[in-house]
């Protein structure tokens, strides 16, 4: 038993450094904004909790539905702030250093 709890526990941890890694790259390239980084980090949190709405022990793949709406929602969220800031920097509402390349 101790093994399968080791191997688990690795398994959840690589997944989270991923998504991790995931935001911080996202971050870095589409310059999202700090309450974007807090949604894609506290959607990661909820991914990786074993408590769920809707659990994948007793429902099977139909408990991935929660899961799944999550990230979407987040993620059409995060792509909704990124579309905004763009359009700002291109009106001219928000200065962008001349070192970035925008």
């Amino acid at each position: 038993m101790d093994d399968l709890v080791r191997a688990v526990l690795i398994a959840l941890g690589v997944l989270v450094g991923l998504g991790i890694a995931v935001i911080v790259f996202l971050m870095w390239r589409f310059k999202i904004p700090p309450r974007g980084v807090v949604a894609m980090f506290a959607a990661l949190f909820y991914l990786a909790l074993p408590l769920d709405v809707l659990p994948e022990a007793v429902l099977g793949p139909i408990g991935m539905i929660d899961d799944t709406g999550v990230v979407a929602v987040v993620g059409l969220w995060v792509y909704k702030l990124v579309k905004a800031r763009q359009k700002l920097v291109e009106g001219g509402a928000i200065k962008v250093p001349p070192s970035t390349g925008e």
